[in-house]
């Protein structure tokens, strides 16, 4: 630790910085306005937003609350002037787990994926200085999120968000390798995010799914790449 503060000190003084670049690694963002996929699909579970009063959206799965988001979730200004004020130079975007859609059909799951993918790479080449870009893809396919991976690469996203889980399989299931191949080849680098987290039932109150859940689902997902040699392969 200390040879690593002295080195930074050093690295200081030489370019003469009087901050430390602080780049933001891990933050959501949407849209504004979804379209009507349970409509568009014929089935359920995607998630609406509903514009109830200004400033503030709801989070609906068909008549479920979901949860209550500001205008700072989708107004990428108003993002950059918060974020100035607490040093931050850089954000690190990708859209929000919810939004993953494992369980949907493979190919709604890519349009949706696709929306949402496009208008992060909007975004990235409107404010080039201020945002770097991740994408989603529809992990129960993987034929279909490595060709939704490349095409994001095309237009300008530098990684991927994937959840710690796919519909309750490990990362190490033998069906992800070729993704995980993918990105080797394409450069892009993964965002692992906890998510459908094990036992979640048995453990409502307390914040205990982002207390316990959270935690041991990024053990899990680390511990599959690593005891299934995927880092290795």
């Amino acid at each position: 630790i200390l040879g690593a503060v002295t080195v930074t000190t050093l690295f200081q003084k030489k370019i003469k910085l009087n901050r430390m670049l602080k780049i933001d690694m891990h933050t959501h963002i949407m849209p504004k306005n979804l379209p009507n996929w349970e409509k568009k699909f014929g089935y359920g579970g995607f998630i609406q937003l509903d514009h109830h009063r200004k400033g503030w959206a709801r989070m609906m799965q068909g008549d479920t609350f979901f949860r209550e988001i500001a205008s700072n979730c989708w107004d990428e200004e108003e993002r950059i002037g918060e974020y100035d004020q607490s040093g931050v130079q850089i954000q690190v975007v990708c859209t929000i787990p919810v939004m993953f859609s494992y369980n949907a059909k493979p190919k709604d799951a890519l349009e949706l994926g696709m929306f949402l993918n496009d208008h992060i790479a909007d975004l990235v080449a409107k404010f080039s200085k201020k945002y770097i870009g991740l994408c989603t893809v529809p992990m129960q396919d993987t034929e279909l999120a490595i060709r939704e991976l490349e095409r994001a690469k095309s237009i300008g996203l530098v990684g991927v968000q994937i959840g710690s889980n796919i519909n309750g399989m490990n990362l190490s299931d033998p069906q992800f390798f070729p993704f995980f191949q993918a990105c080797e080849r394409l450069g892009m680098a993964i965002l692992i995010h906890p998510w459908d987290m094990m036992g979640k039932a048995q453990m409502e109150k307390y914040w205990l799914p982002w207390l316990v859940g959270m935690p041991a689902e990024v053990s899990r997902a680390a511990c599959s790449l690593i005891f299934g040699g995927v880092f290795e392969r």
